[in-house]
């Protein structure tokens, strides 16, 4: 027992020492972060002082101005603004052309987008861009909760859950990489997961009371201790009653073939544990967290941002906006001389030389005049001018998308054109930044699923009929984690340039048949493309038969379904060769009779086509029926 809490102590220790170790190297990049959040919230009168502190700057006079022209923040709402777009579609590629290998990717692809949708991912990436945006790096961390998902009982009293995912987002303060010049998670042998956690939800989690005080929730210090890292951030939180929760992570080693995570709050050892996920390549372990970043910066783990480049600028922009009104007050109040003793000096500085006043001076003494005013140099306009194009320079992100402007010397369509797409390039290398993050999310999601969903699990997903659907799977399904994107990088590729590549494919006739006509299908799917998926009319109405179709062909999985006289033959004709052709037959379980009824089904819609074809000329000694309510409508 001696040597047991002698261990303890001393991996506490360890554990402690290591993270302070880890905080003081990485604490002139954190403040470089504070200072970014300074500026983006608008305090700019502000440096990081010789001690290694945020500080006021005081220098000038009292009666200088010291206004604010914040640029910084609507360059980032734009940057962000474009990279919302950046949302790939998803799907997992199969392993080989086997029937079972294509069904296991279909499934994972369909369990991948299902969780995605689930847990939110859009939220979690918006989060995790507007923290690389503003600070040059942020996280994600993909976990498995035991405690989500559907209940599907109770034991001894408590609620057994199938438990989930969960993505959440994490902002580069609260991670700590071993070395700041690998600039890989991979090249990292461990990493430190530190953050504030309120000591209820500490003793809820590990059963253990730990000491609580009051915690910088970035800097992660006590306000009441040290003040060695507690900055005077306006945008610092603090929250009472709190202790630093400090997951370190390591690698699988020789000495912990399976890794380890070791767990200390305050003085107490929570717990010391393997590695908990098969969340890496090959079915090995390795941490829960991905990397993004805004610009990478080579040989450095943690990324930069325009903002740290931007920074300079906005002291020089707010000086000379500052000085050139200092300026234009002079010129509109103007500067008294007085010669002493002539006025009463405290009533005319109060005072003023307003109109209409009446000013007694002593007689024999000069009177107050005005001081001759100059014009306001155009230096002030020149550099304000200079000082906005370096905003377009260094941020990448022109006066068109920041203020809605067209640049007044442009006045052609196409040279529009061209400085809205390089604008776009700019950002090209931030957009594929979030798309590599997104897909090493979706990785670890695939591998989790396959770690701990067990033998059955049910899912919702919604089909390609854009209804729900419920399909059962198991871990032995998941055998694929190759996911790819299904769409191109979203900024190089807009919805206005696929809605004109959709209107020129339709010009050259590429999408007609040999008769040159669209197939309503054809039809329903280009209006999809063009946002008009949802329009009230026909095409409505061919969308309906379209998901009718696509239902009777799961329908016909089990047992055979007779034509209805109202189905529009010709759509479900095409949508049930198309599901014979398109390889989705192959996924079926019983695949000879899932064939047989649906070539039967589709010799009926062919035998009705072609009876109602014939009533409709009136030949073969057919007559022409009265329609249906259901044909006329």
């Amino acid at each position: 027992m001696i040597l047991l809490d002698k261990f303890r102590e001393d991996l506490v220790k360890e554990i402690k020492e290591d993270f302070e170790r880890r905080r003081e190297d990485r604490r002139a990049l954190e403040q470089q972060w504070n200072l970014n959040m300074n500026f983006l919230s608008g305090n700019q009168y502000c440096d990081i002082a010789p001690n290694g502190e945020i500080s006021d700057t005081d220098e000038g006079y009292v009666w200088q101005n010291k206004g604010v022209y914040n640029h910084i923040a609507p360059i980032v709402e734009t940057r962000v603004a474009k990279l919302a777009r950046v949302r790939p579609v998803m799907s997992v590629r199969a392993a080989g052309s086997e029937e079972a290998d294509l069904k296991t990717a279909r499934i994972s692809s369909d369990v991948l987008n299902a969780t995605c949708n689930r847990v939110g991912l859009d939220n979690v990436i918006s989060k995790v861009t507007l923290w690389s945006e503003t600070l040059g790096t942020a996280f994600y961390r993909i976990v498995w909760n035991g405690n989500a998902g559907r209940v599907l009982g109770a034991v001894d009293g408590k609620s057994v859950s199938e438990g989930d995912v969960e993505i959440m987002a994490v902002s580069p303060y609260e991670i700590f990489p071993e070395s700041l010049y690998r600039s890989d998670l991979s090249e990292q042998k461990s990493i430190i997961y530190a953050r504030a956690v309120n000591v209820d939800e500490i003793e809820s989690v590990y059963g253990v009371k730990v000491q609580g005080e009051e915690t910088d929730v970035f800097t992660l210090s006590s306000v009441k201790g040290s003040k060695k890292y507690v900055t005077n951030r306006i945008t610092g939180t603090t929250a009472p009653d709190c202790a630093v929760v400090i997951e370190r992570y390591e690698r699988p080693s020789k000495k912990f073939p399976n890794g380890r995570v070791v767990t200390v709050a305050g003085d107490t050892l929570l717990s010391v544990t393997t590695l908990p996920y098969v969340n890496g390549v090959d079915g090995k372990r390795d941490f829960p967290f991905v990397k993004q970043d805004c610009i990478s910066q080579a040989g450095a783990f943690f990324g930069t941002c325009v903002i740290d480049r931007i920074i300079p600028l906005q002291r020089a922009y707010n000086a000379v906006k500052n000085r050139k009104h200092e300026f234009l007050n002079r010129i509109s109040m103007g500067v008294v001389t007085v010669e002493d003793g002539s006025v009463d000096v405290d009533e005319l500085t109060e005072g003023g030389l307003e109109p209409g006043k009446v000013l007694v001076y002593r007689q024999g003494f000069a009177p107050p005049r005005m001081m001759a005013s100059e014009t306001l140099p155009f230096d002030f306009a020149g550099e304000e001018e200079r000082l906005t194009s370096e905003f377009i320079t260094v941020s990448g992100v022109s006066e068109i998308s920041r203020n809605s402007k067209i640049p007044f010397n442009v006045t052609s369509g196409v040279a529009l054109q061209l400085l809205i797409e390089q604008d776009e390039t700019r950002l090209s290398v931030t957009a594929e930044n979030v798309r590599r993050a997104i897909k090493d999310v979706a990785k670890q999601v695939i591998r989790l699923f396959k770690q701990f969903c067990g033998k059955t699990r049910l899912m919702k997903i919604a089909g390609s009929n854009k209804a729900s659907e419920v399909f059962y799977f198991n871990a032995s399904d998941l055998t694929s984690d190759d996911v790819v994107f299904d769409t191109e990088n979203e900024l190089t590729y807009t919805p206005a340039q696929k809605k004109t590549s959709v209107l020129e494919l339709l010009s050259t006739g590429l999408l007609a048949d040999s008769d040159g006509n669209l197939s309503q299908r054809t039809k329903a799917k280009i209006l999809e493309i063009m946002g008009y998926g949802s329009l009230d009319n026909v095409q409505d109405l061919t969308s309906l038969h379209i998901s009718r179709a696509q239902a009777e062909n799961l329908e016909m999985q089990k047992e055979y379904v007779e034509p209805e006289d109202y189905d529009d033959h010709n759509v479900h004709i095409a949508e049930h060769v198309r599901f014979l052709l398109s390889g989705e037959l192959e996924l079926t379980k019983d695949k000879k009779t899932t064939k047989d009824n649906i070539v039967r089904h589709i010799a009926e819609h062919r035998k009705k086509l072609s009876v109602g074809d014939t009533a409709k000329d009136g030949e073969g000694g057919f007559e022409a029926e009265e329609p249906s309510p259901i044909t006329q409508a």
